[in-house]
């Protein structure tokens, strides 16, 4: 099982008093799976999905990447989870501005120490970007920069895939395809994949849909 949650609560602190984000989730993702989080805004995706990519850590409950604990983890910890077990794709890309394209895709695996440059010439070849590698960011179209951050997500190999509405600054053609080409490779690394999404047409594209309401998952 390449993710798993037990009962797992977040809150946050307000003027108000505690807000409650999530409570009592328990959510499993094995290797090779894609799983599609929705749910209406407010209903705690993106909490779950900060709190899997250990970007922050639960107020109760458990939570294992590939075998480690990482809601026990301190700040260093769960950095190296992010370095190693993780890779996130994100709805606004978030490249390097100043690295050209070659560089953004290697950066990830080299962090991790994993560069393999033969397989960063198979994703810019399946992606598409091989004559891009050149070019930075801001002269990307929307769909070349996602194709873009992709690739860096994938040139690591680590097996947690986390997507945040990574089709949701695309237009619909745009969109598919790119999702497409993530499905694809995904697949090909055996990765697993948790994609949060609004659209109920591209969760259906995914192996699961869990659906969160109210901070918890619904029946």
């Amino acid at each position: 099982m390449v993710l798993r949650m037990r009962s797992v609560g977040k809150h946050y602190e307000t003027p108000e008093g505690p807000l409650r984000v999530l409570a009592d989730v328990d959510l499993d993702l094995a290797a090779g799976e894609s799983l599609a989080l929705t749910g209406e805004s407010g209903s705690g995706k993106s909490t779950l999905l900060h709190l899997a990519a250990a970007l922050d850590r639960p107020d109760a409950g458990r939570i294992d990447v590939a075998g480690r604990t990482v809601s026990e983890l301190g700040d260093r910890g769960r950095a190296a989870v992010r370095r190693e077990l993780v890779g996130i794709v994100f709805q606004q890309f978030n490249l390097i501005p100043s690295l050209d394209v070659a560089a953004n895709l290697s950066w990830h695996a080299q962090l991790a120490g994993r560069s393999d440059p033969a397989w960063e010439r198979t994703l810019c070849d399946r992606l598409g970007l091989a004559p891009l590698l050149g070019r930075y960011p801001e002269q990307l179209s929307g769909g070349q920069q996602q194709r873009v951050a992709i690739g860096r997500t994938l040139a690591a190999r680590p097996p947690l895939i986390l997507a945040d509405e990574p089709t949701g600054n695309l237009d619909e053609a745009n969109g598919d395809a790119v999702l497409d080409l993530m499905l694809a490779l995904i697949a090909e690394t055996g990765a697993a994949l948790l994609m949060v999404t609004h659209s109920m047409r591209l969760a259906a594209r995914l192996d699961r849909q869990v659906r969160l309401a109210g901070g918890r998952v619904a029946p």
